[in-house]
């Protein structure tokens, strides 16, 4: 009896040795160093959508042509209604500029003021009788027209295609038309050359573009403008009978193509 309690107490204790024994072999083989945690970097904040914005422009205008007439049909020796004919107008250099704000991915809106260069009109009138020549038409009808125009527009922007951002819009407005250097070659040879003078209309815009973001507050803006200016006027000229009229443009309309900058403020 006393011999299997000893047997019993060896085994035990060669058991307990060999668990020690392989825990501190096990632990010897176990890194002293850990790779470093790493840890998730914290989400950049997203930039603002909306936001004040500058922009200045620059574009060419390709005019319609425009239709001249006299005020006054029963004027000189003027025939056809005193309508002209063959009527053109050249293009012009056009340069703006204006503040807009963006509301979000989709809706913009800004101010736009814009001066344009003296645009070139001639055309003809039909002469009855007298120097001008009887019966035809006489080619000598000119004058230079300048615009100004202020404009309210509202964008829609189309989304982001590989950098690119089309967008649409419509604009509504004033806009203020000069005559100057007025030659009538009709008028001319029954009174006197009118005088130049302004006229303030109602105008309107339809926009079509693409906007190229060269950093995180500028971008590019290649667009085309279609632009209703109104009417414009030269001042009053009398004939020998005492008949007053002034020569008329109406319906002055243009296609524009502009390039621009757009520099956002926040």
């Amino acid at each position: 009896m006393r011999s299997l309690t000893m047997n019993l107490s060896l085994a035990m204790a060669a058991t307990f040795g060999l668990v020690a024994f392989s825990g501190m072999a096990s632990a010897a083989d176990m890194p002293t160093e850990y790779p470093p945690i790493i840890e998730a970097p914290e989400p950049m904040p997203l930039p603002a959508v909306g936001g004040w914005y500058l922009r200045g422009d620059i574009g060419y205008k390709f005019y319609q042509a425009p239709k001249g007439s006299l005020s006054n049909a029963a004027w000189g020796t003027t025939g056809n209604n005193g309508n002209m004919g063959d009527e053109k107008m050249l293009g012009a250099a056009d340069f703006g500029a204006g503040v807009g704000y963006k509301f979000n991915d989709y809706l913009r809106t800004d101010l736009t003021l814009d001066y344009e260069t003296p645009a070139k009109f001639k055309g003809s009138f039909f002469c009855t009788s007298g120097p001008c020549g009887g019966g035809t038409w006489h080619d000598s009808e000119r004058v230079k027209i300048s615009a100004y125009s202020a404009l309210a527009n509202v964008y829609a922007d189309l989304g982001d295609f590989h950098g690119l951002k089309p967008y649409v819009g419509a604009g509504a407005g004033a806009s203020y038309l000069r005559t100057s250097g007025v030659k009538s070659g009709v008028i001319d040879t029954d009174g006197t050359y009118p005088n130049s003078a302004g006229k303030w209309n109602f105008a309107w815009a339809l926009m079509a573009g693409v906007e190229y973001p060269i950093s995180d507050r500028l971008s590019l803006d290649l667009g085309y403008r279609y632009l209703n200016l109104g009417d414009a006027r030269t001042g009053t000229a009398a004939d020998s009978s005492g008949n007053v009229t002034r020569v008329e443009y109406k319906d002055i309309a243009a296609h524009e193509v502009r390039v621009g900058l757009r520099y956002y403020l926040n």
